[in-house]
C-alpha cells in the first residue's frame, strides 16, 4: 500500500516576517520613495556646493598669493637715460583693492567650507532653512560683484604697463618687468575665476531658497 509524502511547510520567524512587510511597505508607499529621492538629491547638491566652497577657496588664495608676491626691481631707458625701477604691488590701489577683497574672499570662502563639511559628516543640510538661505546668498552676490570690481580694476592698470603710453617716451614697463606682470597677470586671472565660482555657489542658493 502507497503512503502519501507528507510536506513539510516552514513558516517565517516573526522578525523576518516584520522585516518582509517593513520592505513591502515601503516599496508600496509612494511617498517614502519620494522623501528618499529628495534626501538623495539634497546630499549631490550640498556635495556640488562643498566643491565649489573648495575651489572658491582656492582660487582666491592663489590670486591673494601671486599678488602679494609681485614685486621686481630693474632698470629701463628713457630718452637715453638709464633709470632704476623698483615696482611692487602695494604701489598701484588697484591692486591694494584687490589684496583686500582677495583677502575678504578668502575668509568667507573658508569659513563656509568648514561649516559646509561640518555638515556634510554629521549627514545634516548644509542650508538648513530658508533665512539660512538667503544670508548665504546675499554674502555670495556681494563678494562676486566685489571680485569682479575688483578684477576689472586691476587689469586696466596692467594692461597700461603692458601698451604703455601712446605719443609719450614712457614704455612697456612690462617688457624689463616682466616678472612683476605675469604675477600680476596671474592673479587677475585666479581673481576672475573665483567671481565664476562665487556666481555657481550663488546659483545653487537659489535652487536652495526653491525648496523652502
Amino acid at each position: 500500500m502507497k503512503t502519501t509524502p507528507e510536506i513539510g511547510i516552514q513558516m517565517p520567524s516573526d522578525s523576518e516576517a516584520k522585516m518582509v512587510a517593513a520592505e513591502s511597505a515601503r516599496m508600496s508607499d509612494p511617498l517614502a520613495s519620494a522623501n528618499g529621492n529628495c534626501k538623495n538629491l539634497r546630499r549631490k547638491t550640498d556635495i556640488i556646493h562643498t566643491t565649489l566652497r573648495f575651489f572658491c577657496l582656492f582660487a582666491s588664495v592663489m590670486s591673494l598669493a601671486f599678488m602679494i608676491r609681485a614685486e621686481e626691481k630693474t632698470t629701463i631707458t628713457i630718452y637715453g637715460f638709464h633709470l632704476p625701477v623698483y615696482c611692487k604691488w602695494s604701489f598701484a590701489d588697484s591692486f591694494e583693492y584687490l589684496v583686500g577683497i582677495a583677502a575678504a574672499v578668502v575668509a568667507h570662502s573658508l569659513l563656509q567650507l568648514l561649516l559646509s563639511v561640518m555638515k556634510l559628516i554629521k549627514r545634516t543640510p548644509v542650508i538648513a532653512s530658508h533665512n539660512h538661505a538667503w544670508l548665504i546668498f546675499a554674502g555670495d552676490q556681494i563678494f562676486a560683484y566685489a571680485m569682479m570690481s575688483a578684477g576689472s580694476a586691476a587689469s586696466g592698470v596692467t594692461n597700461l604697463n603692458r601698451t604703455g603710453i601712446r605719443h609719450s617716451a614712457l614704455p612697456d614697463f612690462c617688457k624689463p618687468l616682466h616678472v612683476f606682470c605675469d604675477r600680476i597677470a596671474v592673479s587677475i586671472s585666479f581673481a576672475f575665476l573665483s567671481f565664476f565660482l562665487l556666481a555657481a555657489s550663488a546659483v545653487f542658493d537659489v535652487i536652495c531658497l526653491s525648496k523652502y
